[in-house]
């Protein structure tokens, strides 16, 4: 049963006749009669069990930034009209503008209830109960029932990286031939012959097709294709430290997800893994129109984990293939996670693969060293300087172990990822 405030401003309503009347009778008997209201009132009320709730999409998803529209329709099999309010139960972090409903539905009709969803993080967000209240016709009193109605808005990256893809594939298609633009001798994977011109590298002259056609031949490269890139993003506890509004994570996918799209391009095999302890996300694909959204749908519900990332169970997944691969590990250049667990596995990875360490670089440091203002700037400054020595000596060191390292702000870091992937491929190192 539920009150309105209409039953409590009936019962204070009663003050009247106990002013105009003082005596305990007129106490009760008004009493009696609040009640008996109330009473009918919650008898002719709808039941709550005569409603049929169903979703009409269980499953939504929806980019961060977005809006939705989750819609809920509520069939009344009963004989009375459902009057009364429905609330639809989602998370806060779903962001609906208004969860509670008037609801007014006749007999074995139809109504469809709909609310606008702007999430405002990543990943999983499932619906609570959703709780019906009918009134009865004098307003007083209701019956009220929470039911299960499950639902799920996946909420994907946002990928603020895809506007500097159309730049990237241009220079992509000036590398392996097929823009108007081309570079003679690129590459080291041999393409086609044609005669020769003047300008052409004289060393790529092929001898044995000029004699048989009586004519100078040369060959024409393109960048190696079908390359393997394997992608480790590090979810441990590092990566949950926040730069700006958003956790490391976030900007650690982002650059991830525009290689993957850009090495999809370039007919390499890309693998994404994701993990700490445990793998919590593993995508291979060879299929470049679902590459980039099975990646997206992998990394989306995945959170930074509170523990300390196992180095050696992320390696094994990267050295189950004996192919030369370019493996990226997106992880946090902290100095001493950087020394305690990712440098006893880069030997043999460095023995077998050509290694790139990408680190999200918190912009807010540069601001804590320029800042001279107060006493309390200057030690900040102090601290930001001694971080910052730490992480250079930290890169020093892998770089010393034939890593190359990367370590730039959030929206840098994809876009130094993908030309560093373009200039290998440029010279053929991959």
């Amino acid at each position: 049963m539920a009150l309105t405030t209409r039953a409590a401003a009936l019962l204070l309503l009663g003050v009247v006749p106990v002013v105009l009347r003082p005596a305990g009778s007129t106490v009760t008997a008004w009493a009696l009669v609040w009640l008996v209201l109330v009473g009918l009132d919650l008898l002719l009320a709808t039941s709550p069990s005569a409603l049929r709730l169903t979703r009409e999409d269980p499953a939504l998803q929806v980019r961060l930034g977005e809006s939705t529209s989750a819609a809920l329709v509520v069939e009344n099999t009963g004989r009375r009209s459902a009057r009364g309010v429905l609330r639809d139960g989602w998370p806060p972090s779903a962001g609906s503008d208004a969860a509670r409903h008037p609801l007014d539905v006749p007999p074995g009709e139809r109504r469809r209830m709909s609310t606008t969803l702007t999430p405002t993080r990543r990943g999983d967000r499932r619906a609570d109960r959703v709780t019906v209240r009918l009134l009865g016709p004098l307003g007083l009193a209701g019956r009220q029932r929470s039911v299960e109605a499950p639902g799920r808005l996946r909420v994907l990256h946002p990928f603020p990286a895809r506007k500097h893809l159309p730049s990237r594939l241009a220079v992509l298609r000036e590398l392996d031939g097929r823009a108007a633009v081309r570079t003679r001798g690129q590459g080291t994977e041999f393409d086609s012959l044609r005669e020769y011109v003047d300008g052409d590298d004289v060393r790529s002259i092929d001898w044995r097709a000029t004699a048989r056609r009586q004519h100078l031949v040369v060959r024409t490269w393109q960048p190696e294709q079908h390359r393997r890139i394997v992608l480790v993003v590090d979810t441990g506890r590092t990566s949950a430290g926040r730069v700006g509004d958003a956790p490391r994570l976030d900007a650690a996918m982002d650059a991830a997800l525009l290689l993957t799209a850009l090495a999809g391009h370039a007919h390499d095999r890309v693998q994404v893994v994701a993990g700490d302890r445990t793998v919590h996300a593993r995508v291979t694909g060879a299929d470049r129109a679902r590459l980039l959204h099975d990646v997206i749908s992998a990394l989306t519900p995945i959170d930074p984990q509170v523990v300390e990332t196992d180095w050696g169970v992320l390696a094994s997944e990267v050295t189950r293939s004996t192919h030369r691969s370019l493996v990226v590990l997106l992880t946090p250049l902290e100095p001493a996670a950087v020394e305690e667990g990712l440098v006893p596995v880069l030997p043999t990875l460095v023995a077998h693969h050509r290694v790139v360490v990408a680190s999200v670089a918190d912009p807010a440091l540069d601001r804590m060293r320029r800042s001279r203002d107060g006493s309390e700037e200057v030690w900040g400054a102090v601290a930001a300087e001694r971080t910052t020595a730490l992480r250079r000596q930290a890169a020093d060191a892998l770089g010393r172990l034939g890593v190359d390292v990367l370590d730039a702000p959030p929206d840098e870091l994809p876009v130094r990822l993908a030309d560093h992937y373009l200039a290998l491929k440029r010279e053929g190192l991959l």
